[in-house]
């Protein structure tokens, strides 16, 4: 049944990747991919460069991106049969080797061509790929990359076919090598590129969504990769650890950087800080001076693992392998010992300290929590931000509280997926509501944490941070928005944070609508066009003192743009393009983009200062200007009412009694005593329409989880049919109370004209919204029980009032 669970969630990602027309995208799709590959730290940054290139079918690429510390090139390349919406099943899974070959050779084709320079003169200036194919040609790309790392996309299933159904299987590709020479500083050289080959299938899509990004357990088998296991002497032994210590050669440090990149050091919040900061250059001038002494002058390395292979000989533990395998102190010591070879030192003497600590049976939050107490007690060589990364941070907990409490004017909502694979399993058990959720939540309503991150922060003055992406500009949000940034203050995550935050998502997909994809595009930088558009209107309204704070909430009342700011967007767009490529001091536009240097010539250039101080310009920021007053006046008369609590309680009860009496029945045999109760707790709970505790809503989520990993077929056999009236009267106060909320009405009086109504109509408990009515303007939710009564009169009315 997991092979159906696959096709089922293909079905979904290909419905996500269609353009305006319908159409599928190969740049949607991709679009949609790489944030699952970010959670399974693959690479660095949802943000990639188009390229794309064909030839025949002997070449494709499709985009690139280069990893944050800059030696590693990772090509992307979406095999276009596998989206075929004509495709049979049977021939979507793949149980050989060779039909994914036959792809990746299009990929390697595309890199031996290009950096030999053979496609040189086949490509024209205009062409996506140019950028990329100079500089893998040039002898700085060949002095700069040291692997070359595909990934294949294709929207198939690998299976075996060796039993009597179609089982999911894994697919190694084996590694490869070019051999190349080119000049550097006026000297001949030699190097050969790592070429890395990485299937990305339904298969391990489907994975990330369910494990919500979990990440992918990262195992290191030294015997294999060096040849001989380490040699370490056991300094602990716990109930649920114990602990090694090593003295790790330099060159195993080098060759897992080179292997496995910054992937070693994903738990490791200082990473690399490049190497002017002064800790490295003392590492680098060790490893010159006195490598030998480098053991006794560094603080070495603390390591975790999940579990290990050992063996004992002569008195002697031998580390063979281990899993889940990071780096979680010493970050610096190891990108500047591999970076300090790369550059010539030669590293042969020096050797490391290693502390090893393999946490056994653990669960992800423990080792989250054995990583965060070692980076808090080590003897840090930075200072560490103590902010939660995950994505149950208290802030965007509230986050979430508030987009399940707050619909727009025109009473839509937006879905905040703060936990990934929210959403698609949301769908997966929405049973017959399926289709209505996909109707209340499209793409342009939905956004992720790293979204948020993205789209919060290029209300600023760092758009070459935005243009990262990834942790870099998540770990700048979460640190702003909790107090630990620049403002070294909390951010009041409240209604008008919320109302303001959409805006800027408004305006920021705005302007992606406006830049376009593909041939009608303004051009291929759209994913640095946008944010250093925003950025200069955020540094002329918000961000100058002298300025005028641009009205946001103009934007949240509109919902849209108005057609004078449009135009005002469309050329400025327009102008931020032909700026990146001016003042941009490489070929590569997009990947200088990420550079400071770049935002500051843009935003201190005359043709800027132009064009905001240009007539159309200033009427537009007059227009979309706010006072102090108004924005003291919003929030004084803003309440805040809590809905997430009722909203967990209300999905619950819509899926009915019987639901998790048939999930109790089906899965009897493999649930705990106590798992059985709380189904059963829920079910009666359900039944006396009441209210539920924090502790079952958090179980239900856990079992309904479970359930999905291990038994998604649980959900075809049950039949159900939700109480969708009970969700559409949860919708209908929420939405009531909102519209009263942005038209300063009174909350009592709008509550008691609904009950008048009820009354007249003769239904019953009409008297519930005259008590809702009270019970909101005191800043509380209703009751679970005075929903149900609710719902009595919100099954009467037509289907777009109900909703």
């Amino acid at each position: 049944m997991i092979i159906e669970e696959y096709f089922n969630y293909r079905s979904e990602l290909l419905d996500q990747s269609k353009d305006d027309d319908g159409q599928l995208s190969e740049s949607l799709l991709l679009s949609q991919v790489l944030p699952s590959m970010l959670d399974a730290k693959l690479i660095d940054s949802e943000d990639y460069n188009s390229s794309y290139f064909k030839l025949t079918d002997k070449m494709k690429i499709n985009a690139y991106c280069v990893n944050e510390s800059g030696e590693r090139l990772q090509l992307f390349l979406v095999d276009e049969s596998s989206i075929d919406l004509t495709a049979k099943k049977k021939d979507l899974q793949i149980s050989t080797k060779a039909s994914y070959d036959a792809q990746f050779k299009r990929g390697t084709t595309f890199i031996n061509n290009a950096i030999k320079g053979h496609l040189n003169d086949e490509i024209q200036d205009s062409s996506p790929a140019r950028a990329l194919i100079s500089q893998i040609s040039s002898s700085n790309g060949a002095d700069q990359f040291d692997v070359i790392e595909i990934f294949l996309i294709s929207a198939t299933a690998t299976v075996s076919l060796q039993g009597s159904k179609p089982q999911p299987k894994r697919l190694e590709f084996e590694n490869e090598g070019i051999t190349i020479g080119y000049s550097k500083n006026k000297e001949q050289k030699s190097k050969t590129f790592l070429i890395k080959k990485r299937l990305i299938d339904l298969n391990f899509l489907y994975n990330i969504i369910i494990s919500q990004g979990n990440r992918e357990a990262l195992k290191v088998d030294f015997e294999e990769m060096f040849g001989y296991s380490l040699q370490a002497i056991k300094a602990a032994d716990e109930n649920n650890f114990e602990s090694y210590l090593c003295a790790l050669p330099a060159t195993i440090i080098a060759g897992l950087y080179k292997e496995f990149s910054g992937r070693l050091l994903e738990k490791n919040v200082r990473s690399f800080l490049q190497l002017t900061n002064s800790t490295n250059k003392g590492i680098r001038e060790t490893i010159r001076l006195a490598p030998e002494k480098f053991v006794a002058y560094n603080n070495g390395l603390t390591i975790t693992a999940t579990s290990a292979e050992i063996v004992e000989e002569l008195g002697y533990n031998k580390i063979k392998s281990l899993t889940n395998f990071q780096i979680v102190n010493g970050g610096q010591t190891t990108a500047t010992i591999y970076f300090s070879q790369k550059d010539g030192y030669n590293i042969e003497k020096v050797k490391v300290m290693a502390k090893i600590n393999v946490a056994k049976q653990t669960s992800e939050e423990d080792l989250e929590e054995l990583i965060s107490n070692i980076s808090k007690y080590s003897n840090a060589q930075s200072r560490v931000s103590p902010v939660d990364l995950r994505s149950r941070n208290s802030q965007l907990v509230k986050i979430k509280a508030l987009s399940e409490s707050i619909v727009t004017p025109s009473g839509l909502k937006w879905f905040f997926e703060r936990a990934k694979g929210e959403y698609n399993t949301m769908l997966r058990i929405a049973g017959s509501n399926k289709a209505r959720y996909k109707k209340d939540f499209p793409n342009e309503r939905r956004f992720s944490k790293e979204q948020l991150a993205k789209y919060y922060s290029a209300w600023g003055d760092k758009p070459y941070m935005v243009k990262k992406g990834g942790e870099k500009v998540f770990r700048y949000f979460i640190e702003e928005i909790s107090g630990e940034g620049t403002s070294k203050k909390v951010v009041d995550i409240n209604r008008i944070f919320y109302e303001e935050l959409i805006s800027k998502i408004i305006i920021f997909k705005k302007l992606e609508s406006l830049y376009g994809q593909g041939k009608n595009s303004m051009g291929q930088l759209r994913s640095a066009v946008v944010p250093y558009s925003i950025s200069v209107l955020y540094n002329f309204t918000d961000g100058n003192k002298k300025g005028l704070p641009f009205d946001l909430l103009k934007i949240w009342m509109n919902e849209n743009f108005e057609d004078d700011i449009t135009a005002f967007f469309n050329d400025l767009l327009l102008l931020m393009n032909d700026l990146i490529k001016k003042y941009s001091k490489s070929e590569d536009f997009g990947e200088y983009s990420k550079k400071i240097e770049l935002w500051q010539s843009i935003i201190n250039s005359d043709e800027v200062h132009n064009f905001i101080t240009s007539d159309t310009a200033v009427k537009i920021l007059e227009k979309y200007s706010k006072s102090k007053k108004q924005i003291d006046k919003k929030a004084k008369s803003v309440k805040e009412v809590d809905f997430q609590p009722l909203n967990n309680y209300i999905k619950i009860h819509s899926k009915t009694a019987e639901f998790y009496k048939k999930i109790n029945s089906l899965l009897w045999d493999v649930l705990t005593d106590n798992e059985r109760n709380k189904l059963s707790n829920i079910a009666a709970l359900i039944q006396q329409r009441d209210n539920l505790t924090p502790d079952l809503v958090t179980f239900e989520d856990n079992i309904i989880t479970q359930i999905r990993i291990n038994q998604p077929e649980i959900f075809d056999i049950i039949q159900y049919q939700n109480n969708a009236v009970l969700e559409e009267t949860f919708n209908y106060i929420v939405k009531k109370y909102n519209s009263a909320i942005d038209k300063s009405e009174n909350i009592i009086t709008v509550f008691e004209k609904t009950g008048v109504i009820a009354k007249h109509k003769g239904i019953k408990y009409d008297s519930v919204f005259s008590e809702i009515g009270k019970t909101l303007n005191d800043g509380f939710s209703p009751t679970t029980k005075q929903i149900y009564y609710a719902s009595y009169y919100v099954a009467t009315l037509p289907i777009e009032v109900a909703e």
